[in-house]
């Protein structure tokens, strides 16, 4: 069962890093810009380089959308009360589960199942 504290201490983690991801979003999003044909300006190399960094900062951009979007479902779930249930199996999620991820949205059991099914 989670306390009101836990619950606290929770929500401020989850703010917390969605504000660094909000924070760090213009960053990525230059990262993953078109790179120019121009060869003029740029080597061969250079450009691969620059093509690499872009493949790289849109995966980055990717999985910080993804956290982001498991933050602000957690946030919802904060709001409606029902945050620390899983929503597979509607049991709670155990508190060290939360402390190390407070976006998870499933218990520990509900992957061991779908493995074993």
């Amino acid at each position: 069962m989670l306390t009101d504290e836990n619950i606290r201490e929770l929500r401020q983690r989850l703010e917390a890093e969605l504000a660094v991801l909000l924070g760090h979003r213009q960053v990525r999003e230059a990262g993953a810009e078109t790179v120019e044909l121009d060869q003029t300006r740029t080597g061969r190399l250079s450009r691969m380089d620059a093509l690499q960094g872009q493949a790289m900062a849109k995966a980055a951009a990717a999985l910080a959308g993804e956290r982001e979007r498991r933050i602000r479902a957690a946030l919802r779930r904060l709001d409606e009360g029902n945050y620390g249930d899983c929503v597979r199996c509607d049991e709670p999620i155990v508190l060290g589960r939360l402390m190390a991820d407070p976006a998870t949205a499933i218990c520990i059991h509900c992957p061991e199942r779908a493995e074993r099914s």
